[in-house]
């Protein structure tokens, strides 16, 4: 299943029923899961961990080193969960020292064309970036996230779970989970309705989530003020704790 043109280093580890496509490279102290598809002109450096059942595209560039400047060739690895897909031209680095020494990404994903995932990143599972989506060195996003096409995103700025930001947003602060952003800045534009309906939240549920992003934006109360009066919601109801810790935790600041 590995093409005769396809370059791949002794030392690499490949699964069973994995496909190499022509003039693709495989690097050493790369590690790649059963069922894996490569297509032709991949290239794949180390130290690297590819999970099972991922597909990648043509001229993919996978654990290459970091664009940061610190940068002095420590060693530094990427590790890709299950079932992603990674489409042409898509660029995801390996981390830095500076941070925990490795990029992180979780499991059926899709990242589309030019998609770029810098150093130190972690991305969780069932996350969307549209193409030309970029995210900066130490950013965070939460499973089920979506971020629409170019949109960028600055360094150590956390996107919450099931979050989603339009085409062209310019995100500079935290995003919290199930918010809709957009604009360059972003700012908030009301809750992922669709989104939490689509991925099964009860009604009641839904409508909590809903009073707690109206206690944050639309009650005149500070930041603080807020997390005060979502405290009591948030034992009752796990997404509204979830929506909750996010805002306590943000080190950014969230967008407003």
């Amino acid at each position: 299943m590995i093409d005769t043109l396809a370059f791949v280093h002794p030392d690499a580890k490949i699964g069973n029923n994995v496909t190499i496509g022509p003039w693709t490279y495989i690097g050493a102290g790369v590690e790649i899961g059963d069922d894996c598809w490569l297509s032709s002109h991949v290239v794949v450096k180390g130290p690297t961990i590819i999970g099972k059942g991922n597909r990648i595209f043509q001229f993919a560039s996978v654990g290459e080193e970091c664009q940061d400047k610190k940068y002095a060739g420590e060693p530094t690895r990427l590790i890709i969960g299950d079932n992603n897909v990674i489409r042409e031209n898509v660029t995801i680095h390996r981390g830095t020292v500076q941070d925990n020494s490795e990029t992180r990404i979780g499991s059926n994903n899709l990242f589309m064309n030019y998609v770029h995932i810098a150093h130190d990143c972690v991305v969780g599972d069932n996350v969307i970036m549209a193409n030309n989506a970029s995210i900066a060195g130490h950013v965070h996003v939460g499973d089920w996230a979506i971020l629409g096409g170019m949109t960028g995103v600055h360094q150590f700025v956390h996107i919450g779970a099931h979050a989603f930001t339009a085409g062209c947003s310019l995100v500079l602060q935290d995003v919290p989970p199930f918010v809709m952003a957009a604009g360059q800045p972003t700012i908030p534009r009301g809750l992922n309705s669709e989104g939490m309906k689509r991925r099964g939240f009860s009604k009641e549920s839904q409508l909590a989530v809903r009073r707690a992003y109206k206690t944050l934006y639309r009650s005149s109360l500070t930041v603080e003020e807020a997390i005060e009066a979502l405290a009591e919601d948030a034992q009752s109801d796990e997404q509204v704790k979830l929506f909750l810790e996010f805002v306590k935790s943000s080190n950014r600041g969230i967008i407003r």
